[in-house]
């Protein structure tokens, strides 16, 4: 059994469509430590873990 699950890497209009947020909102958000920060997928390409996406929004129906 492997203890990595398969985890799916959205890309910058996936998260924007996904959360409703313009991307220099996201990227605000992340300067201050409020959204989850890319993974880098090479020299000029970044994702964000769906799982960390989906726990953000979570945290947000909260308030």
């Amino acid at each position: 059994m492997s203890i990595f699950t398969e985890e799916k890497i959205l890309r910058l209009p996936e998260v924007k469509t996904k959360t409703g947020i313009a991307r220099s909102t996201i990227y605000k958000l992340i300067a201050v430590g409020d959204f989850p920060a890319p993974v880098s997928l090479g020299a000029r390409a970044v994702g964000w873990l769906e799982s960390d996406v989906n726990q953000w929004i979570a945290s947000r129906r909260s308030h």
